[in-house]
Formats: C-alpha cells, structure tokens, sequence
C-alpha cells in the first residue's frame, strides 16, 4: 500500500509542481542610466510579488528575468534575443528609452513574440505596421493635446510653438503643429533653441512679430526657467505660456515666485487620480522608501497591461495574446490603455500642471485636476510678490 501510495505521489508531482511564467526585460543595472533606470527594476519586481501573492498568472508563479543591457540602447536586440533563445521567456516588457525599445521591437516581431512597450514614446517605434508591438505610454504626438485644449477652450488662435535641440522635444513640437493646424490654429514653424539657453531674445522677437497669443515649449526646467528670465527682461507675457519642464520640481527653485502661472506637462503624477494609482504609490513607497517616478509608472504600467491581456487570452500561446494585447483597454495608474492597429497608444494622455502660490496644480484633464487654470498669464508689470 506504501509503496503504491509512494508510486501515485512521484506520478502526479511534475503537475503538482507548476512551471513558472518567464517575464523578461532588459535593464539599466550598470553604467550611465542606472539610476534613473533603477525604479523601472523595482516596479517590475513589486509587480512580480504582488501577482505571486495572488496566485501567479495561469495558475503559475511568475519568475523574472531582467538583463543588465549596461546603459546601451544599441545592446537591446542582443538582450532579447538571449531573452527569448536562453531564458525562454513567455512574455517580454521593453527596455528604458525609445532607442533601445526600437531594438526589442524588433527583435520580438522576428520572433512573433509579444513585447509591452514600457517606455518607448518615440513614433519610430510604431513607425511600422508591428503585429506584436504594443505600447503603454503617452506617445510624444500626444503631449501637445492639453495645451491646444486649453487654447480652444480660451479662444487663442495663434500659437507660437518653441522646442529644445534634441529628438524627443524635435517631435513633441512637429507632433503638436500638426495637431494645431489639423484643428484649424494659425501656427508658425516649430522653433528651435540651444538646451538651456537663457538669451533667447530673437524667438520672442518672433512671436511678437507673429503676434502669437500662445506659447508652447517642449524641453527641460532648465529651458522653461530661461524663457521665463527672457520674457521677464523684454515684458513678454502672452495669454498662454507652457513650457514643458515647468513640470519638474526643479523649476520653482530656479525662479522662485516668477514661475507663478506657468502652465508645464507631466506624463505622471504620484497625486493622480487613476485606477490603482493610490495603492501603487502606496506600496512603492513602503517598500523602496520612495515616491515612484514615470519610469516606476510606466514599468508597473506594462506589467499589469501584460497581466490583464494574459488573463484575457486565458494562455501564453502569442497569437491569441497578440489578440488579447490589440483589444484590450484599460486603466493602469500611468493612465488608460487602447491601441491602434499598429500597437501605438491612442487613450494615454499628459497632464497639465500649472504653478499656483509655489505649488504644481493639474488643471487638466478635467478628472484628474486639483485646480482650475489660471489664464491669461499677467504680464510683469504690477505683479505682485506672494507673501
């Protein structure tokens, strides 16, 4: 009887014994970008125990997998594929940046593997017609949408749109001009400037001569402090000012009481009021001792849209999560999620925030907003200092 019962056990433990869910994603560990890479690490390994303490995917623990890709973007294709060929990964989330996302995209599509797309805002990486590509983020296109919003709501017609030399901002800009004649805005060629430049005199001449009732800038705090101390110095304020890196911390500091009614752009917000952002932040913070960042966001993000289209599909196999990952949307603490044919973001949004008595304010979208806006922006003349 012993020996039957013994017989019976050792048959049925390799069913007892499930087979983990391989999630693997490449990572900034060492060089360069591991700081700022370190919360997309730590969201995706919160994400991992939370769904193990809930039972696994499928039934199954979720083990994860994440290669130190060293801070190169060029290294993406080969961490992917020794992802997909050594480690066997069932399900695989981006790396940091769209560069290096561009390189697993492509990689995954040679494999018909499925590949969340964590960071990469970038259009080149839904340049083409991907099968297995989807992305989580806000796209860049998107990060205009507010602040035409606004204009429209206001009656401006005449927008003046300025960017800093570098590729992200380069297509926040084109993304947004686009948007703005689409929508029927008198609207300039997007201008460039120097990062960081605090003379930037002959744009405002520009504007003025264009008689623009809008300006909109994507860039850095840097850039939007160096704005402010050139209106300041020529008295320029027209009706709208939003200067992206407005949005960062940093930017009180590098003007004090002068960045008061700033409008800037945050792609997250730990005080947002989105599905599951509360507890999100609530167990980051517990556990790293931190507010999460957008990395943190976006990493958590792709991991519970990866959750939700495997739960959906009901199995690991790629064709029917490809279908799961197309027609699923829903809300993720970063914001919702929808996609196009293409796999590229249409529901993801960035907030508007603005500067009220020292303080960031979203002021849009209407449900996510702490206060109302405050426009037109008051000229220099007969400000008066907060006390």
């Amino acid at each position: 009887m012993t020996r039957l019962l013994f017989l019976l056990l050792l048959a049925l433990a390799p069913a007892a014994i499930a087979q983990p869910v391989v999630v693997g994603a490449a990572v900034p560990r060492t060089g360069s970008l591991s700081v700022l890479g370190a919360d997309l690490s730590r969201a995706l390994e919160l994400w991992r125990d939370e769904v193990n303490a809930a039972g696994g995917l499928l039934g199954r623990p979720v083990e994860l997998v994440l290669n130190d890709d060293r801070s190169e973007a060029f290294e993406a294709p080969a961490h992917y594929r020794k992802l997909i060929e050594e480690h066997r990964a069932d399900l695989l989330i981006g790396p940091l940046g769209s560069a290096a996302t561009l390189g697993a995209a492509a990689t995954a599509e040679r494999a018909g593997r499925v590949l969340a797309n964590a960071t990469g805002a970038s259009r080149l990486v839904h340049r083409k017609p991907y099968r297995y590509v989807f992305q989580v983020p806000a796209p860049y296109a998107a990060y205009g949408s507010g602040a035409l919003e606004i204009a429209q709501r206001r009656g401006l017609r005449r927008l003046f749109i300025a960017y800093r030399q570098d590729p992200s901002s380069k297509e926040m800009a084109e993304q947004a001009r686009d948007a703005a004649v689409k929508l029927g805005f008198q609207v300039d060629e997007p201008a460039a400037h120097a990062p960081g430049s605090t003379a930037l005199d002959p744009l405002v001449e520009r504007a003025r001569r264009f008689d623009a009732q809008a300006w909109i800038a994507f860039g850095a705090a840097a850039d939007a402090s160096g704005m402010v101390q050139t209106f300041r110095r020529m008295a320029y304020a027209p009706a709208l000012f939003l200067a992206q890196g407005a949005a960062d911390p940093a930017f009180i500091g590098l003007v004090g009481q002068d960045a008061e009614q700033v409008l800037g752009l945050s792609p997250y917000d730990a005080r947002a009021a989105t599905p599951g952002n509360a507890d999100f932040v609530a167990a980051f913070t517990k556990r790293w001792s931190a507010q999460p960042s957008l990395l943190a966001a976006q990493g958590y993000a792709a991991a519970k849209v990866l959750e939700a289209a495997v739960k959906r599909a009901g199995t690991l196999e790629q064709e029917k999560l490809r279908e799961a990952f197309g027609a699923l949307e829903i809300a993720t603490p970063l914001g919702d999620y929808k996609v196009d044919a293409n796999g590229a973001q249409l529901a993801a949004r960035t907030a508007v925030v603005q500067i009220q008595r020292g303080r960031r304010e979203m002021v849009w979208p209407h449900e996510l907003a702490t206060a109302q806006w405050q426009l037109p922006y008051p000229a220099w003349v007969g400000r008066v200092p907060i006390k």
